[in-house]
């Protein structure tokens, strides 16, 4: 009797810790993207990306955090001065975020992102390698997970940017942004914490494709 009561009293314990972690977890993340959101400079953003490598590293089992530090250093790329570098470091976070959620939508769509960088470099000379890339990642992306808007996003995005000549412009991105805009609409996350980011996107294609 006496080691069924101990082991209750462990088994309780261990639930309350556990519960107590979960919660300090949610309030960590909760308050990070909100000052991700608020975020209006390059060095506030890379304090953000920062913030969020912290708690993956202190949890250790969630891939939410390494994947916001990744897509906010894949997004910096752009306009870093030295965009391999900083896209290569996107990926080591964004491997991180991988090995603890294996085929996932959102990952793929940032593995995109990152694809999108490195071209950035050189269009000229890399967008055969990198656009290719990137399309695969999307698709990827769709098939892990139909409902989800942002490889749709993407996608447009990319179509609006590439010159009509090549198949791009307001012509055929803005159907596929119509397309994503409907499943923005009808996107549901899994929790507060997860992705919902993209409307901004979709809101800037549809009106410059009017």
């Amino acid at each position: 009797m006496k080691k069924v009561i101990i082991l209750s009293f462990v088994l309780v314990n261990t639930f309350f810790a556990a519960f107590s972690q979960s919660e300090k977890f949610t309030a960590a993340m909760t308050a990070t993207l909100d000052q991700m959101k608020a975020a209006k400079t390059s060095e506030e953003t890379a304090a953000v990306a920062a913030k969020f490598e912290r708690i993956a590293d202190a949890e250790k089992t969630q891939w939410l955090p390494y994947y916001y530090a990744a897509l906010i250093k894949a997004r910096m790329a752009f306009t870093a001065t030295d965009k391999d570098k900083a896209a290569d470091e996107a990926t080591a976070l964004l491997d991180k975020a991988d090995a603890l959620s294996k085929n996932n939508s959102e990952i793929y769509v940032v593995r995109a992102t990152i694809c999108y960088a490195h071209m950035m470099v050189d269009p000229m000379t890399r967008w055969m390698k990198y656009g290719a890339d990137a399309k695969a990642q999307l698709e990827s992306a769709k098939k892990a997970d139909a409902t989800n808007p942002r490889p749709v996003i993407l996608e447009a995005n990319s179509l609006k940017n590439t010159p009509e000549q090549f198949g791009g412009g307001c012509e055929t991105a803005k159907p596929i942004a119509e397309k994503a805009a409907k499943l923005l609409a009808d996107f549901k996350p899994a929790s507060p914490l997860h992705p919902v980011w993209g409307k901004e996107v979709v809101d800037e294609i549809l009106n410059s494709c009017k």
